[in-house]
């Protein structure tokens, strides 16, 4: 079966696509989300537009996919919807995602502080792990300083 872009793979089970108009993620687009209450996981199958010019996936790709991905989780262990600001996100690059290969960013581990929540994961495609990621992100305790209206009633899924 031929998924979104011509690729050959297949979005897993479980996964809706993610609403546009979130800013800078849009450019990860199409992207899509698994969320429950076993866990969070964000993917995409690389497409042209995510490749640098060696042809693999570009490592700000990973990277956002990343982010994304680890502040989901703690938001949602901590019961927000968004807006929880990264303090730090560090990556180490293990191998390639290729052009037309689903890559999938699996939260494993999230702790959640008073201010603080903490999250750990992989980024994984058909040829095993192409990336950890790891990142800090702060829990504020007002609303923020949206410049539009709050994208949170978009991000989670209806329970």
């Amino acid at each position: 079966m031929t998924g979104e872009n011509g690729s050959s793979a297949q979005i897993p089970a479980g996964f809706t696509r993610l609403p546009e108009g979130l800013g800078y993620t849009d450019t990860l687009q199409p992207c899509y989300r698994r969320i429950s209450d076993t866990g969070v996981s964000f993917g995409l199958v690389v497409a042209q537009q995510h490749c640098n010019v060696m042809g693999i996936c570009h490592g700000g790709v990973l990277s956002t996919l990343a982010d994304i991905a680890a502040a989901t989780g703690v938001n949602h262990a901590s019961g927000r919807g968004a807006g929880s600001p990264t303090i730090n996100l560090a990556l180490d690059f293990v191998s390639a995602g290729k052009l037309g290969h689903w890559l999938q960013a699996d939260v494993l581990q999230v702790d959640v502080k008073r201010r603080f929540g903490f999250s750990s994961g992989l980024i994984s495609g058909p040829g095993g792990v192409v990336a950890r990621f790891n990142g800090t992100f702060y829990l504020p305790e007002h609303e923020g300083i949206w410049k539009r209206p709050a994208p949170a009633d978009g991000l989670l899924p209806a329970e």
